[in-house]
């Protein structure tokens, strides 16, 4: 029988949608609401204001505001973990200090994305970063958006600080994951279509997106998997596909495929978001209701 491996801020998280009101602003009652909704579905953590919370267009103050509903809501049953990630050290040096205040149980800590510096300038960020407070911190190495890929190097470096326990990965390279967990890190799926491969490689759990939808049946998948039933976890994995396709598959995807499946599910009334982004179109709609319906999601 295999064992789930060791979990900083759980196994089953999700980088969790920032709900808006039709104006454009912060709808915290409905950020709250979409905390719950995951808490009661299998989770034991969520992420706030990550990029599917759009991170990139909230303020410091409804960064604060949007954390501390989730804490109210799921606070006493779930990690919260606080996205600090930006591509300015100072201002996620803000944000890390504003999350240890509120109460915050983790940072998510993205590679400053756009200005893309060296390696040098990785580390110095993160090092500026974790010093800034006494909560654990996960990196996320995300390439596709940020243009940079952690070296192991830098991982080897930044695992030595008190602090640094976990990594988000969406590189998708499960040797090189492997080389992460024996430094010592917990690593967590950063794609949802990776996730079965990550659970067979020692991975910790999932930081998901599609979870906003499939909760439940992720939290099955991976304790399916621990249990040594690695046959069932890969039905339930082959049961999610379609839903996976629908959320991660199509350019128009995030934030805005979360928020269009939380409405369909009637947690949320909208699926507004902030530009750039638009909201789905109604062939995207149908489109994206054919694929959780086809994975038992959606009646």
């Amino acid at each position: 029988m295999t064992t789930s491996p060791a979990a900083p801020f759980g196994h089953l998280l999700t980088a969790m949608a920032t709900a808006f009101h039709d104006d454009g602003s912060v709808d915290l009652d409905g950020t709250a609401r979409i905390a719950t909704h995951l808490v009661d579905n299998g989770h034991d953590g969520v992420v706030v204001s990550g990029t599917t919370g759009e991170s990139p267009t909230t303020t410091v103050a409804e960064d604060g505001e949007i954390l501390s509903a989730v804490k109210d809501a799921v606070g006493d049953r779930a990690s919260v973990v606080a996205g600090v990630g930006t591509n300015a050290t100072a201002h996620s040096v803000e944000l890390a200090r504003q999350a240890e205040k509120i109460g915050a149980d983790g940072l998510l800590l993205v590679t400053p994305y756009y200005n893309k510096p060296g390696q040098v300038g990785v580390l110095n960020h993160f090092r500026q970063v974790v010093e800034a407070s006494a909560v654990p911190v996960m990196l996320y190495d995300v390439p596709g958006r940020t243009g940079t890929t952690i070296a192991l190097e830098t991982f080897e470096r930044a695992i030595a600080w008190d602090g640094v326990v976990a990594v988000k990965d969406a590189v998708g390279d499960f040797a090189r994951g492997v080389k992460l967990i024996e430094m010592g890190y917990a690593v967590y799926s950063g794609d949802d279509v990776a996730n079965l491969g990550w659970l067979a490689h020692g991975g910790s759990g999932f930081v998901s997106v599609v979870g906003h939808a499939a909760g439940n049946e992720m939290r099955a998948m991976a304790e399916t998997f621990w249990a040594g039933d690695h046959a069932g976890a890969l039905t339930i994995f082959t049961r999610l596909l379609p839903a996976i396709d629908a959320v991660m598959g199509v350019a128009n995807y995030g934030a805005t495929t979360a928020k269009a499946a939380l409405q369909l599910l009637g947690v949320l009334d909208n699926r507004n978001v902030r530009a750039p982004l638009v909201p789905l179109d109604d062939d995207e709609m149908a489109a994206l209701r054919t694929g959780l319906v086809a994975s038992g999601l959606l009646t």
